[in-house]
C-alpha cells in the first residue's frame, strides 16, 4: 500500500485547518491514498476537546494582541502551541474503529525519529505523545471522522520553546517540553526531519511513500 506525503512548507493554522478536511473528504471517499501532511505554522495556540480554557495562563484576547493565533479546535487534548521550528505532521489515514491502534502508531514512528538522532523516547500510557525524560518532545492529538483521521502529532525540531510558558502545555502541570534542538546542541535542518519522519511512518505502517512537495526521499 502507498501513502502520500505533502510537504506544505509554513502555512497559516486556518488554511492548514481546512485543506485537511479537503484532502479528509477525498481520502475518505476513495479519491487519493492515505496522505501526510508536513507543514509548520506561524505561532499559534489550538485548544482540543478537553479543553475548558484553565490551562490558558491569559484572556484569549491576550494571545492575539501577543502573536498568537488561537482556535478551539475537535482534535484530542487539552491545549498546545505551534510555531516556527516545530514539524506538524497531519496523517490523514483511515484507521476505522482502531484509534487506539493508531495512536500507538504515531508514537511508535516518533520514538523511531528520536533514536535516528541517538536519543532514547518513550510514549506515557494514559498522555498521548512522546517524552524525552520528563519533558514532552512531541504531543500528539487526532480526531477521527467517518473512519478517517485528521489533526496529528507536533514534533519539537528547532522550536522557540519560551513560547510555551504562556500556556500549561496539553493540561500537564510541573512537566516540561524540550526540542530536537535543545536535546542534541545544535540546530536540526527541517529538511533532515521530515526525511526522518517519512521513513519511521513508512516503516511502522509497513506503507510505501510517496513524496509530493520538498519533503526528502530517504
Amino acid at each position: 500500500m502507498k501513502f502520500w506525503v505533502e510537504d506544505l512548507g509554513l502555512v497559516p493554522y486556518q488554511e492548514a485547518w481546512a485543506y485537511q478536511k479537503e484532502v479528509h473528504r477525498e481520502v475518505k471517499e476513495g479519491l487519493r491514498p492515505p496522505t501526510l501532511l508536513l507543514l509548520e505554522h506561524p505561532r499559534v495556540i489550538t485548544l482540543g476537546r478537553k479543553a475548558t480554557g484553565e490551562n490558558l495562563l491569559f484572556p484569549e484576547s491576550w494571545y492575539r494582541e501577543n502573536g498568537f493565533e488561537l482556535y478551539w479546535v475537535e482534535r484530542g487534548g487539552d491545549v498546545t502551541y505551534h510555531g516556527p521550528g516545530q514539524l506538524v505532521g497531519y496523517p490523514i489515514f483511515p484507521v476505522e474503529r482502531e484509534v487506539r491502534r493508531f495512536l500507538r502508531q504515531i508514537e511508535e514512528a516518533i520514538v523511531r525519529v528520536a533514536a535516528a538522532y541517538g536519543l532514547s523516547a518513550y510514549p506515557t500510557p494514559g498522555y498521548a505523545g512522546v517524552w524525552v525524560g520528563e519533558d514532552k518532545l512531541c504531543a500528539i492529538g487526532v480526531a477521527v471522522k467517518e473512519g478517517v483521521s485528521f489533526h496529528g502529532f507536533a514534533l519539537n525540531v528547532n522550536t522557540d520553546l519560551n513560547d510555551f510558558s504562556v500556556i500549561i502545555p496539553c493540561g500537564l502541570k510541573g512537566k516540561g517540553v524540550t526540542s530536537l534542538e535543545k536535546l542534541l546542541g545544535r540546530k536540526v535542518p527541517m529538511e533532515e526531519a521530515k526525511a526522518q519522519v517519512v521513513r519511521a511512518f513508512a516503516q511502522v505502517f509497513g506503507w510505501e511513500a510517496e513524496v509530493r512537495g520538498r519533503a526528502a526521499q530517504v
